[in-house]
């Protein structure tokens, strides 16, 4: 009975490292997406490729002046942005697991096939490429990746997140809530990451050149790694907590049927989805 105990609570420490929804992965997505928008400012024309708020003003600044040549460029990255979010709902459906067994994995190496193939794309080329095609990316990044512990957040730009960590920061003071308080943190550490990943899109861009992207390459392969890794380390947990009787093999098939490291809670009960992975009361009590 003992090793049973000590086995359940490694399984609830463990069970939970590195998924969609863990802060862990959104820091690096973050990194990401701020070092992609100082890659296109500094180096690719001064345009802000992950967010299309200013496309669309730009757009219809230049259409109101009577330009719509420009105007038109500037419609091209939305509509990339735009095909990015369908690329990401198609690679979601269920009719695809044929195809791709791990959605997140899938955008994830996707992304970084595009970048690494940016980094070889000249300054003398029209910078329109490489902003369509690192809008395309973003928004795939960002329709596949929204949870951040079961609270909706961007990877891709801050506006949102630092709404959320200031009203979460309200709520702590003045309802002394911790979880409120915990949740601030999480957005103030995304926050914090995309500002850290600017700055060095920044440095790196003005030394380096158009390869800087490849930094960010490097650190999404990071993230490929890490999930890897950390679903090698949950079967092997799931097979030593079998073999130990603490779950039986339905309950193991049903925890292996788990999308991109959380499972739907409507259907077994096992695994509590907000936060990712940690058992529920059912196995833990």
């Amino acid at each position: 009975m003992k090793k049973i105990q000590t086995l359940k609570n490694e399984r609830k420490t463990r069970l939970h490292s590195f998924t969609p929804e863990s802060v862990e992965l959104g820091i690096l997505l973050a990194i990401v997406g701020g070092f992609l928008d100082a890659y296109t400012f500094v180096g690719r024309g001064g345009v802000f490729a992950n967010a299309q708020t200013g496309n669309v003003v730009l757009m219809g600044i230049e259409a109101a002046t009577g330009e719509w040549g420009r105007a038109m460029l500037h419609a091209v990255p939305v509509l990339a942005f735009i095909l990015g979010v369908i690329t990401a709902e198609i690679i979601k459906k269920p009719s695809m697991r044929l195809f791709v067994q791990d959605a997140g994995k899938a955008v994830l190496i996707l992304e970084i096939a595009v970048l690494f193939i940016i980094g070889f794309i000249p300054y003398t080329s029209p910078n329109i490429i490489v902003t369509v095609a690192i809008s395309f990316v973003s928004a795939v990044q960002v329709s596949s990746f929204r949870k951040l512990a079961g609270s909706t957040y961007n990877t891709t730009m801050i506006t949102g997140n630092l709404r959320s960590a200031t009203q979460e920061v309200y709520t702590a003071v003045t309802k002394k809530d911790s979880e409120s308080a915990l949740q601030a943190f999480r957005f103030s550490t995304i926050n914090l990451s995309f500002l850290a990943g600017a700055i060095s899109g920044g440095l790196l861009t003005s030394v380096i050149g158009v390869k800087a992207v490849w930094i960010a390459v490097i650190v999404l392969i990071c993230s490929v790694i890490l999930f890897s890794a950390d679903e090698n380390e949950n079967k092997n947990l799931l097979f030593e907590y079998k073999d130990s009787g603490i779950i039986d093999k339905k309950d193991s098939d049903t925890i292996n049927k788990k999308d991109s490291g959380t499972i739907n809670k409507k259907d077994s009960g096992i695994i509590n989805k907000k936060d990712s992975g940690i058992i529920n009361k059912r196995l833990s009590e």
